[in-house]
């Protein structure tokens, strides 16, 4: 699936996603620092991928883990800081939003420190009982596999 807008475009295809480009910006991200290659491509693998591109050079991605029936979760959204402020961001949630394979889906997560604003249009909200939820959380399991 792809849509184009000027220069741009945004692809599913796993094949167009540049993981060293990925790579690159997620292992210096606050929420991947650190992440290796090798668990990029396995994430790519096991997502349904978005890839922003500037003629034919990739300078965004999102990615869904989602069963395609109840339930995704959107992670590592970015749009490359030089390509920033032109609209992208909210172009790529756009076509994220409008996919075929999430449509019907009773939950969508995201976590984000930043970027409540961008999400809040697409009609994510904080969690209505957060006092239900719970987690299994390791922020240092990439520093394992630096070693």
């Amino acid at each position: 699936m792809t849509a184009t807008k000027g220069e741009y475009t945004i692809s599913t295809d796993k094949n167009e996603m540049d993981i060293d480009f990925i790579h690159g910006f997620l292992t210096n991200s606050y929420w991947a620092a650190g992440i290796t290659r090798e668990i990029i491509s396995r994430s790519v693998q096991g997502s349904l991928c978005f890839g922003v591109f500037h003629t034919g050079k990739q300078v965004g991605f999102a990615r869904m883990v989602t069963d395609g029936a109840t339930f995704a979760y959107l992670a590592d959204v970015f749009i490359d800081e030089k390509y920033r402020g032109k609209g992208l961001s909210k172009w790529l949630m756009e076509f994220i939003m409008s996919h075929p394979d999430l449509q019907g889906l009773r939950r969508i997560l995201l976590a984000t420190r930043d970027a409540h604003g961008l999400y809040a249009q697409f009609g994510f909200t904080p969690l209505n009982n957060p006092d239900r939820w719970m987690q299994i959380h390791n922020p240092d399991v990439y520093k394992r596999w630096v070693d």
